[in-house]
Order: structure tokens, then C-alpha cells, then sequence
């Protein structure tokens, strides 16, 4: 029995009522009979037929079917099916859907597609062909869907997209919870929004909290490729700009390099940290950092490095490699000198000579006093003026004069967080001329600033205890150093040692002036010594100067020159030019010693002031005994390689 709208428009009034009234009947007949079946088994189904203007009844080898036509609809539960046509099984109440295929539930989220096949016992629709899940602001579009009406959650195989929003995530794979938020993706996975970039083979990401969650390489793209985050496993959160990961992963921001096995990274506050296998790269100035644990404030531009790290620097053909049980690196601050500071830096050697007035007050100029662990500045040479010959100062970039004191939380790498005090150096005293001191004021305990750091600023590294130096032409060891980018200049202080081919330098601060990575001079402010083995070693005869300061030029890394000054002191063992033989050991001792080399040995020495010389035949000297008061061959303490640095 079927019913067609043009058959019933060509009956007279009456008898189309009477139809019409007839149709309405059997459909809510229908209806009830299908609510008393699910009272007596909740197995049951119920679906109402809540419009349609043709329906036929169908019988095949595969089943009976009713076939509804022309602005169908159905409704199950809270949820509602429109098409333009469709075929229901009689017996399991599942049913295809064709042409305009809409499905709409209570609260707001309806899907639309050309076909649907609808599964009514597990309330699973399979959705084909211009699919459209449309979940408040968050579209889901694909060509084939399964869509649980139950749990809410479409799933597509054959390639799709989610947009929300200003973001849309297209992949091969995907699945979207509408209740949770939550979404999986898999399978050439492109995020793409106006902030950032997103590439992923599998990828979880929240509509609502806008929570991307990698299980696979991914790479986050910002600032239009000044930044860059890849990782395999951990979460980004886009709206706070805040990345977890907790596999190996990488960012690169604008020049600035790191990777590690963890990373934890905001950058909105700029904070962040690094666990295990740490590389920070600094690509502008060929500089690479190694540790296992580092603390990042981007804005401030400071860098806390510990658990083993080394610093390496490249330039050319030369590396040098620093380690220390801790390293920190910060912006240094910019100074303008007036002309009443006159400052003169430490490790020029000679005075300001001047006939003019201005001169003569130069002339009186001290010079500044030796380098501390405490405080170090870099500072430039006094000039004058070529019209008023008064002195004229620049503007200078200086280390802060503050002594950095490694925060209680560092010990403790899983307590990390946001916070770094300074600990003001003692009182230090600045010589002026005559006898006059003048007290430098110490700063109060302060914590660090929050604001942007300059940008312009260079950059310097300090390394806390157990510092060793490794390069081809040099090696060191120290209790700390210090490196100035400004100047190219490592400063060694407390109990520094540094070793060149054959001779080994002592002092109380050691100061290492580098041109291109090239050790171009050296200065020993103060308590300086050099000794450098002469002969075979079993033989135990020294070549040693000492004296207050030392300064040393070198090309190629090696050492062309040297002036002791004052207190000069030495031990020669001199050898004829001819044969090489030893003629004796020479000891000597003036107010000023120069000294010239030639592949690494001695070809020269002359004394000014005050000069004292004695020549002892070799069988008459006391070779034990020949050592300077400031003796120490510390040879064993020496890194041979750069992998004793990593170990």
C-alpha cells in the first residue's frame, strides 16, 4: 500500500481530507506500535517519520524496506535526519540517506552530506561526498565520515579538515570528539593560522584550549620563519605560546639554536629551560654550548649552563673549547667615561706623553688596578681631543659590577624556575694618583630586571670552578674565567694556568687578548711566571722568568715577545748557537726584561735597569736547586685533548 501526492490532488475535496487524515493515522499508528515494542524489549529502535511526502513499501531478496520521498525526515531520540530520499530496512531500522543530507542534534552540531548510511543500533552514521561537521565555530569537512551520533566523535580516512576559528588542521586521518574538544590527526599533517605554522605525522590538537599534542616529528613555524620548534613528543600550547616537550627536540629563534632531550619554553615570558644532551647555538658569533641542563631568559638575554657544560668557540681554522661546573652569560652593560674617571686600560704598557698641560695630567695617570675574580671592566685608552687636547672618552661596554652567586635552585635541576639574584662584590679600592684611594660603592642585593635587555649589547660568559681551556696552540686551567665578546678577551682568575707548545704561565689573573680565535697577546697583571722545560725531560732543567706583571705577544700562536716588568727576574740555560751544546746556566735579574722567540725558544734577552747577571758553568751549578721562588711545573694538571673537556 503507497500513498503519492499527485493521485491525492486529483480525488474531490472530500475524499483527499479523508486521505490525507488516513496517512497521518497509519504514521502515528506506525509510530506507536514502534513505542509499545521498545517498552516490552529496549533492544528496540524507535524512529519517527516526522515528514514525507511519498512512501512505498519494498520487498527484495535482502529484505523489506520502506522507501520515503521528497523532504523526508526522521527523528531518533534528540536527533533529527533530512534528505531527500531514503530507504529504511523494516527489520533492523537502519536506513540510506540520499541527497541533501542533513543531520541535527539538540545541542547545535549537525553534519550535512550528499549520502548517508545510518547504522541504528550502534547510532553510526556514514557520511560520503561534500561532508560538513559543524560543531559551533569548529567545521570538520571531509569527503567520507563515520560519525557516532552517541559519543559525538567523526572520524575520517581518505583526507580531511578542521578549522576553528582563524585555525585549520588538514591531514589523511583524522578524528574529532565534539563533546571533549579533543582531535587526532595522522598522515601529512599541515596547521596552518595567521601566528604559526604546523607540520606533523601524528598530532592531537584542542579546538577549545587550542592544545597541540606531537606524537611524532613536528615542526612549529612562527614569526615568519625567524622561529622555529621541532620535537617528536610534547605539547604547544598556542594560545600562551608555551611548548613542553619531553623527547628530543630543537627551537631555533631568529639566529639562537637549541636542542635537547627535554625543553620547556614560553615565549611570551621568554623563559626557558633545557634537560639532558643540551646544544645552544649562537650562529652571529660561531659559538656553540654544550651541558645538561641550561635556563634561557630571552628577554634579559641571560643563559644559566651546568651539569658538564663547554663552551666552543670557532672562528677560522682554530676552536677553542671552555669548561666549568657552571657557566653564565648576560648582555654587558653600556658606559659612557667621562674624562675625570681617567681610566687607562691594564695591559697597556706603556705611559701618555704629552708636552701640552693636558699631557703632563696624563703623565700622572696611574694605571687602573689589576683585574679581580670579583669585578672586571673593559674599558678604552684615554684619548685627546686634536683641537682642545683635553681628554675625550667614548662609549664603553663593561662586565656589571656584581658578583653572580649561582641561585639555591640550581642545584636542584627539577626545582627550575624564573629566578636569579645578584650578590654585590665587597668594597674594592681604585688607586688615583699619589697615595689617595678612592672606595667604590658597592651595590645593595637586588633581583634581576625584568625588563628587555639591549639587544645591541655584546655578549659575555662567565664559568664558576674547575675551568679547563682547550685549543691546539693553548690550553688553561683556572678556578674561573670570564669572556668578553666586546673584546675578544678571556680573563683567568684564581690560580690560573695556561700552557703554549712548550711554556707554561702562572700568575694571579691571566688575561688572553684573541684576534679571530688567535691568541694575539697575553697579560699577567701581577705575581707572574713562566717556565718552559729546556732539554730532554729526565734532564729536569727549567727556562723561568718571573716578575710583577708579564705581557706577551704572539703570531700564529706562538710567542714572539715578552716583557717582564718590574722585578724581573730569570733562569737561562743558554746553548751554543753551532751545536747546541750547554754552555751553563745564566741567572739574571734587572727592572725590565724583553725577550724574543723563534719557533717557541728563547733567541734573546736584554735587561734595562739595573741589570744583574751571572754565568755558572753547567757541572758547577746546582741544578736542583736552580728554581725561582714562584716555581711550579705543573704539567700533569695540562688537558691533552678536547675530549677531556666532554668528559
Amino acid at each position: 500500500m503507497f500513498f503519492k501526492k499527485d493521485h491525492l490532488q486529483k480525488q474531490p475535496g472530500i475524499t483527499y481530507t479523508l486521505c490525507k487524515a488516513a496517512m497521518v493515522c497509519i504514521c502515528f499508528f506506525w509510530a506507536c506500535n514502534a513505542a509499545l515494542a521498545q517498552q516490552a524489549d529496549t533492544n528496540k529502535i524507535t524512529i519517527h517519520i516526522l515528514n514525507s511526502r511519498v512512501i512505498t513499501f519494498n520487498k527484495t531478496d535482502s529484505g523489506e524496506y520502506d522507501k520515503f520521498i521528497d523532504s523526508v525526515a526522521f527523528l531518533e531520540g534528540t536527533d533529527t535526519l533530512y534528505c531527500d530520499s531514503a530507504y529504511q530496512n523494516v527489520t533492523t531500522k537502519n536506513f540510506e540517506a540520499f541527497g541533501h543530507v542533513k543531520i541535527s542534534q539538540q545541542d547545535g552540531t549537525h553534519g550535512t552530506s550528499d549520502y548517508l548510511k545510518y547504522t541504528s543500533a550502534k547510532k553510526l552514521a556514514f557520511m560520503r561526498g561534500n561532508v560538513i561537521l559543524v560543531d559551533g565555530n569548529n567545521y570538520l569537512k571531509c569527503e567520507e565520515l563515520n560519525y557516532d551520533l552517541g559519543t559525538k566523535t567523526g572520524e575520517y580516512m581518505k583526507g580531511g579538515s578542521l578549522q576553528s576559528d582563524s585555525t585549520t588542521v588538514t591531514s589523511n586521518y583524522g578524528v574529532y570528539n565534539v563533546h571533549t574538544k579533543d582531535s587526532r590527526f595522522k598522515g601529512k599533517v599541515v596547521i596552518t593560522d595567521p601566528k604559526y605554522h604546523i607540520t606533523s605525522e601524528d598530532l592531537g590538537y584542542n579546538t577549545e584550549t587550542k592544545m597541540e599534542t606531537f606524537f611524532a616529528r613536528s615542526v612549529v613555524t612562527s614569526d615568519s620563519g625567524r622561529s622555529v620548534l621541532t620535537t617528536s613528543r610534547g605539547t604547544y600550547d598556542s594560545k600562551n605560546v608555551i611548548a613542553r616537550f619531553i623527547g628530543h627536540s630543537s627551537i631555533w629563534n631568529d639566529g639562537e639554536y637549541i636542542e635537547a632531550d627535554s625543553m620547556h619554553y614560553n615565549k611570551l615570558s621568554g623563559y626557558g629551560y633545557a634537560t639532558g644532551n643540551v646544544i645552544s647555538i649562537d650562529t652571529a658569533h660561531h659559538s656553540t654550548l654544550y651541558c645538561g641542563y641550561a635556563e634561557y631568559f630571552r628577554k634579559q638575554r641571560i643563559l644559566w649552563a651546568m651539569i658538564k657544560p663547554v663552551m666552543e668557540q670557532v672562528n677560522g681554522k682554530d676552536t677553542i673549547y671552555m669548561r666549568a661546573d657552571t657557566f653564565y652569560s648576560a648582555p654587558m652593560i653600556k658606559e659612557i667615561v667621562s674624562h675625570k674617571e681617567k681610566v687607562i686600560p691594564v695591559a697597556d704598557s706603556t705611559q701618555i706623553s704629552d708636552t701640552s698641560k693636558a699631557g703632563k695630567e696624563a703623565d700622572r695617570i696611574k694605571r687602573a688596578p689589576k683585574a679581580t675574580g670579583d669585578t672586571v671592566k673593559n674599558t678604552q685608552a684615554l684619548h685627546l681631543d686634536t683641537k682642545t687636547h683635553t681628554p675625550k672618552f667614548d662609549t664603553v661596554w663593561k662586565v656589571p659590577p656584581y658578583k653572580y652567586r649561582i641561585p639555591d635552585f640550581m642545584s636542584d635541576t627539577s626545582k627550575a624556575r624564573p629566578l636569579i639574584q645578584y650578590q654585590s662584590a665587597p668594597p674594592a679600592e681604585a688607586k688615583t694618583s699619589g697615595s689617595k684611594k678612592t672606595k667604590v660603592k658597592t651595590p645593595k642585593l637586588k633581583t634581576a630586571d625584568t625588563s628587555a635587555a639591549d639587544t645591541t649589547a655584546p655578549m659575555y660568559f662567565v664559568g664558576y670552578n674547575h675551568v679547563l681551556i682547550f685549543s691546539d696552540s693553548m690550553q688553561g686551567k683556572c678556578d674561573s674565567v670570564c669572556y668578553t665578546r666586546s673584546d675578544s678577551t678571556i680573563r683567568m682568575i684564581n690560580t690560573p694556568i695556561v700552557w703554549a707548545h712548550k711554556s707554561q704561565i702562572t700568575g694571579d689573573t691571566i688575561l688572553l687578548y684573541l684576534d679571530s680565535n688567535q691568541l694575539r697577546k697575553m697579560y699577567v697583571p701581577n705575581n707572574a711566571f713562566l717556565v718552559s722545560q729546556s732539554g730532554p725531560e729526565k734532564a729536569k732543567l727549567f727556562d723561568q722568568v718571573q716578575g710583577k706583571t708579564l705581557t706577551a705577544y704572539f703570531k700564529n700562536n706562538e710567542i714572539q715577545k715578552m716583557i717582564v716588568f718590574p722585578n724581573a727576574e730569570c733562569i737561562y740555560y743558554s746553548k751554543d748557537d753551532k751545536d747546541g751544546a750547554y754552555m751553563g746556566v745564566q741567572e739574571a735579574t734587572s727592572t725590565r726584561m724583553v725577550m724574543t722567540f723563534s719557533d717557541q725558544k728563547i733567541t734573546g734577552i736584554k735587561f734595562y735597569q739595573d741589570p744583574h747577571q751571572t754565568m755558572t758553568p753547567l757541572e758547577k751549578a746546582d741544578l736542583p736547586n736552580m728554581k725561582l721562588s714562584r716555581f711550579k711545573w705543573l704539567i700533569d694538571q695540562r688537558p691533552q685533548t678536547k675530549e677531556e673537556l666532554f668528559k
